[in-house]
């Protein structure tokens, strides 16, 4: 294997590939984070599979209210309580449901707002056999997006790439938090 400073018989480096960067997370993925266009097939699928819950639950939200007034209806104390807790959870899943929607929205715009700009990170990372950003590869490069943040609290261009090295390197709580952060600044 030659040396780090010889590149005489080291092949020529070939592009990286969706999961690569450091961008690896859904529901765009780039080859060399913010430069490639967005995988339609993967967005599609996550858009279809946010509709059929959102369906789901408006059909679980109609038959549980049937049933809340059929059990209001019996007026036993027991029975209106329940039929009271069948309306208020369901209520509770919608606006939950509502949140993360106009959470993911809003991440994508400022996603495609940063790539527009040229502003996604560019370090291509190695993936595991699973196809997933590896975990110590997006850790290395952390320092250098913490240190942005430190350096411009309130720029949401710096929490968004922040919130993206925490999701490659599989911390999704922080991640989620830091997106949040780079909304909240973004307006």
């Amino acid at each position: 294997m030659p040396e780090s400073g010889d590149d005489r018989t080291a092949p020529e480096p070939e592009p990286a590939s969706p999961a690569e960067s450091l961008t690896a997370s859904e529901p765009s993925t780039a080859a060399s984070a913010g430069s490639a266009p967005r995988r339609p097939g993967a967005l599609l699928r996550a858009r279809v599979a946010a509709i059929v819950m959102a369906a789901l639950l408006l059909l679980y939200l109609v038959f549980a209210i049937g049933y809340a007034v059929l059990l209001i209806s019996i007026a036993q104390p027991i029975t209106i309580a329940l039929g009271v807790a069948l309306i208020v959870l369901p209520l509770l899943g919608i606006w939950a449901l509502a949140a993360e929607l106009l959470f993911a929205v809003r991440a994508d715009r400022l996603a495609a707002r940063l790539e527009t700009e040229g502003g996604m990170p560019s370090e291509p990372l190695p993936v595991l056999a699973s196809g997933r950003v590896d975990p110590d590869a997006a850790d290395a490069v952390f320092p250098r997006y913490r240190e942005a943040v430190e350096q411009a609290p309130d720029d949401w261009r710096a929490w968004f790439r922040l919130g993206l090295v925490y999701d490659a390197s599989g911390d999704r709580r922080r991640a989620r938090w830091a997106t949040r952060q780079a909304i909240r600044f973004s307006r």
